[in-house]
């Protein structure tokens, strides 16, 4: 979906369309969950502060993350998605992989119907990859948006791979991409000159996804009941917490909203892991964490305690959640605390 949470807000209220507006916390360090493509002209984008979003646009209009309405949405959509396909795989609300492997139609045709019956039963545009594997889909989806999609044919996957940034490879971040630039590779044809071996030695088994995807090879099935691996919630206070005390009635109250969401998590998942994470006045970060299978309050306040005790900074962010069992490993895991950042 282009710009999810923004567009559901321009579609309730149409006055805005054409105004730099954002959705996030309001107070002055929060974060911002995402922004309209006006708002993007400023330079304005998602997990940035309020303030420094206000320094860049004064008038931009700043609106409340209401999950509800976000969830209907998704829901309409995906019961778009079920008409084509139960090869669905969601990623979040905003975005799913569809195996159309099975229809008679062209990939590109199915994207285009999907499109037009998005936006025609929810007033929302949405962008479409279309290739043969999932790594490329993705890549493709973010080619021609807004409102767009994109095509990469099997034949043209070498010919897309060799001049792709190596930076738009599932899985390289920040520091896999240093690296990378620290090697001379900036491209994934200055990357397939490295063999597996070499790749392996500088980056371990994440080394030999490298050699594959830096080709265009990704094998990873399309999977309808791909379970979550985490919940967690979080919250950047408008004013720092200063006591240890207080910083106990603030999980009470998170720890409230994270039973409910766990309630009504279907399936039940087992829990393997509890975690608290903070953030202190100084921009540091700390996580605490322990194996568990019950999320009970006594066995967050132990955790927090331990946080706590790492620095004597107060507190400006709080976060408590679960990692759950039978996690999934190599190109299907995902980085728990990259989970934690808003990435809408």
């Amino acid at each position: 979906m282009d710009c999810f949470y923004a567009a559901v807000e321009m579609r309730e209220r149409p006055e805005l369309r054409l105004r730099p507006i954002a959705v996030g916390g309001t107070s002055e360090r929060a974060v911002l969950t995402t922004c309209n493509y006006p708002a993007r002209a400023f330079g304005i984008r998602s997990a940035m502060p309020v303030f420094q979003a206000r320094q860049l646009c004064p008038q931009l209009i700043i609106l409340p993350v209401r999950f509800e309405m976000y969830r209907a949405a998704s829901q309409q959509i995906r019961a778009i998605f079920a008409r084509y396909s139960e090869l669905v795989e969601p990623l979040s609300l905003d975005e799913a992989y569809l195996d159309v492997s099975h229809l008679p139609q062209r990939g590109s045709e199915i994207a285009q119907e999907i499109r037009q019956a998005i936006r025609t039963e929810t007033g929302l545009t949405a962008s479409a990859g279309i290739a043969p594997n999932k790594l490329l889909a993705k890549i493709a989806s973010d080619w021609n948006k807004p409102n767009g999609q994109c095509v990469i044919s099997p034949s043209k996957v070498s010919e897309f791979m060799r001049q792709l940034p190596v930076r738009k490879i599932w899985g390289v971040g920040p520091k896999s991409n240093t690296r990378l630039s620290g090697m001379g590779v900036e491209t994934c044809q200055q990357l397939q000159r490295y063999s597996a071996a070499t790749l392996v030695g500088e980056f371990g088994s994440f080394g030999f996804e490298l050699y594959q995807l830096c080709r265009g090879v990704d094998k990873r099935a399309v999977q309808a009941n791909r379970m979550r691996q985490s919940l967690s919630n979080e919250r950047t206070y408008s004013r720092d917490i200063e006591s240890l005390a207080s910083c106990e009635r603030a999980l009470g109250e998170q720890y409230q909203e994270l039973i409910k969401e766990l309630s009504e998590l279907k399936p039940q998942r087992k829990i393997s892991k509890l975690l608290v994470k903070l953030k202190f006045s100084d921009h540091r970060r700390t996580t605490a964490e322990m194996p568990g299978q019950q999320a009970e309050l006594k066995l967050y306040r132990k955790l927090l305690h331990d946080a706590w005790g790492r620095s004597g900074e107060s507190v400006r962010l709080l976060g408590l959640g679960v990692r759950f069992a039978q996690m999934q490993t190599g190109l299907e895991q995902l980085d728990f605390f990259q989970q934690w950042e808003p990435t809408h």
